[in-house]
């Protein structure tokens, strides 16, 4: 019967134990404060990560995609062919540019040369499509009222051009410009010929090897 006590008192322990066990449990492994789950860390792959500025593909990020017409047409009237261009026209030269995906390093053949100003612009399409930037190039002649002298980073502008979908009509302002002799280039990439290709100013082709 003297035992009858100590058995009680050590229930009584027992149980008070494994009452506190999970408190216990819990502070052992506190949750750290501002952790993410799995769902809510960003990630580069996300929508709002991954999302770039609309560019033109030889611009900053742009990364819009180019639907040029696989026929640019004629070069546009009033330009000035260039009298003594380094590529004159037939010549065998590779792509520097890389204003779409599989233009860098194509082989190609130079179909004009001109001596006017081109222009990286930025611009709302008129088919509602989302704003493009650096769109490398537009020449003096594809400008609405432009007249013959070299336009300023910053003029607004509204672009006669119809290299792609939404640009003919658009409005938008100049990024930058170049002097360069610029050239009309038929070149063939991942399996499609583009003639009258619109355009590559001097530096970004050379001589075939």
């Amino acid at each position: 019967m003297r035992r009858l006590p100590v058995t009680l008192a050590g229930l009584l322990v027992l149980a008070g134990a494994t009452a506190c066990s999970p408190d216990q449990g819990e502070q052992a492994s506190p949750t750290p404060p501002h952790a993410h789950s799995a769902a809510e860390s960003p990630s580069s792959s996300s929508p709002a990560a991954s999302a770039s500025p609309t560019t033109g593909a030889s611009g900053t990020g742009h990364a819009h995609t180019h639907e040029h017409a696989m026929d640019g047409g004629p070069a546009p009237e009033g330009i000035t062919p260039a009298a003594n261009p380094t590529y004159p026209v037939g010549s065998e030269v590779t792509l520097t540019a890389d204003h779409m995906p599989g233009m860098e390093g194509a082989p190609a053949t130079v179909s004009g040369a001109y001596s006017t100003t081109a222009y990286s612009v930025n611009y709302e399409p008129t088919d509602g499509g989302p704003k493009v930037t650096d769109h490398k190039w537009v020449v003096q002649e594809e400008f609405r009222d432009a007249g013959s002298e070299r336009l300023a980073d910053g003029t607004p502008v509204t672009i006669e051009a119809d290299h792609m979908p939404g640009m003919k009509g658009a409005h938008g302002t100049i990024e930058s410009s170049t002097t360069q002799t610029v050239y009309m280039v038929d070149y063939e990439s991942d399996g499609m010929t583009m003639t009258n290709h619109k355009w590559v100013v001097e530096d970004e082709l050379h001589a075939r090897d």
